[in-house]
């Protein structure tokens, strides 16, 4: 939920007004944005994620905190560089407060690089997590002597045709899934 939103960084841009599913914010003329609907709050972080000052912090927590909880307490998260957080947990690199590439640019739009590669820019959006957690290697070989891997099927991941389907409606393909 959020819980700092720190007027010292805040440019009064109104990112965080227009981009909240919830309207938790309130925009203030010539001033910085409050947080008029705390109770509103999602904790979909997307303030947090679109903030270019790293003004506002959101506690994981979906529900407020407590009195005397650290997430609370600003000049402590302040001091460990929390704010923005997520932003940075994104792929949304922080550059230091106030450096620009130039000609009015920015250095917060999402630069994440791959190791080893040249500066071609990856997207969050970009990367298939699922996909990248399915084909990632394991340590070591799981294939047996045999040719079978441990749960017992053949290492060229075919799986061995052991269903019997009694309805004769349905057909099943040789090695497909059941």
């Amino acid at each position: 939920m959020i819980e700092i939103l720190n007027a010292a960084r805040c440019t009064s841009c109104d990112i965080c007004v227009r981009i909240c599913p919830t309207n938790v914010f309130e925009s203030v003329d010539g001033g910085v944005p409050t947080i008029a609907r705390h109770s509103d709050c999602q904790t979909c972080f997307q303030c947090e994620a679109y903030c270019p000052e790293d003004a506002i912090f959101v506690s994981p927590s979906r529900t407020p905190e407590p009195a005397g909880s650290p997430f609370l307490d600003e000049a402590d998260l302040l001091d460990r560089d929390l704010l923005g957080l997520y932003r940075d947990r994104v792929g949304w690199r922080r550059a230091p407060r106030g450096s620009s590439t130039g000609a009015g640019e920015s250095t917060d739009a999402p630069t994440d690089t791959v190791a080893g590669a040249t500066a071609q820019t990856v997207l969050s959006s970009d990367v298939d997590y699922h996909r990248a957690a399915a084909l990632a290697p394991t340590s070591g070989s799981r294939d047996h002597a045999d040719g079978t891997t441990p749960a017992g099927t053949p290492a060229d991941g075919a799986r061995p045709h052991t269903s019997v389907h009694t309805d004769s409606t349905t057909t099943h393909l040789q090695g497909a899934p059941s």
